[in-house]
């Protein structure tokens, strides 16, 4: 997509973070942009900061009706989409897998894939049907695309399935000749100070964990880098305006996969496939003890 003047953007966990960054880089295109958010106040905040015409919607992503209606309302505004961003994300803190509770996976893969696919769903069919040219770009992370930490199981495992998830609607959109694409976005050159360090705050109550002694204790943004920064290491922080211009010049590429230093990848994916190919797992091994 080149021309973007004009055209119709919907950003998914559009509220703050990355997908403020994105709504407000579309906005200086000339783009007419939708903000969907669970987070109301958070959103009608971004959209008179961002101002152009934005527009909220508060859209809980896990509920296929709640992104109907999304999609509903987007087509009775505007009549069109042209660029979907299935961007909402949450995590869930680490721990080891039997540690974990049927909610956090229903909590963070309701949200991380089955978002993914409710956009995808509610939004590509009318989409495909406009004949215009679109394209659905979804948010991922090089923790479960490219290379998974361990302790991220919940969070990691769930991006691994939207990559894969990606791969396939791109080469569907293609195999079925249609004006469509799609694309994987890899947030990326450094640290990102955006809400996905306390999602716990939009948890469903249903979904809360069942034991007493939870130990889902989150760490905020600044209070990890503190800790790093007293640990010795200076870790880089990248500007998420920056991010989303670098992302703008991706999808005027018409870039698969939008990732700041993407060749970095290649060795580590070489390596995870040399040790698959050997039957060995591809995450390093290594004595973390029991507490």
């Amino acid at each position: 997509m080149k021309e973007l003047a004009g055209r119709v953007a919907v950003v998914t966990g559009g509220a703050s973070g990355i997908g403020k960054a994105l709504a407000r880089a579309f906005v200086g295109e000339g783009m007419k942009v939708v903000l969907a958010d669970v987070e109301k106040p958070a959103l009608d905040a971004a959209c008179a900061e961002l101002g152009n015409g934005v527009r909220g919607v508060v859209t809980d992503v896990r509920k296929a009706e709640s992104v109907r209606a999304l999609a509903d309302e987007v087509f009775a505004t505007h009549g069109a989409c042209h660029l979907l961003c299935n961007n909402a994300g949450v995590a869930a803190p680490n721990l080891d897998l039997w540690e974990t509770e049927p909610s956090d996976f229903q909590w963070v893969h309701g949200v991380n894939v089955h978002g993914v696919a409710h956009g995808v769903q509610a939004f590509v069919p009318r989409m495909i049907e406009s004949g215009e040219e679109g394209l659905v770009m979804n948010t991922s992370s090089g923790d479960g695309g490219i290379s998974p930490l361990a302790q991220q199981v919940v969070y990691a495992s769930s991006k691994a399935a939207v990559s894969i998830m990606t791969e396939c609607l791109a080469a569907q959109l293609v195999g079925r000749g249609t004006n469509l694409r799609a694309c994987i976005f890899y947030p990326s050159g450094g640290m990102l100070p955006t809400g996905i360090w306390t999602t716990k705050r939009n948890r469903p109550a249903e979904l809360a964990a069942e034991r007493q002694d939870d130990p889902r204790k989150e760490t905020t943004f600044e209070q990890f880098m503190e800790g790093a920064k007293k640990a010795g290491f200076e870790l880089p922080v990248q500007d998420l305006d920056e991010l989303a211009r670098f992302a703008l010049d991706g999808i005027r590429k018409g870039d698969f996969v939008i990732m700041i230093d993407r060749e970095s990848m290649e060795a580590t994916l070489v390596e995870r496939a040399r040790k698959l190919a050997r039957g060995e797992c591809p995450i390093e091994l290594q004595h973390m003890g029991l507490d």
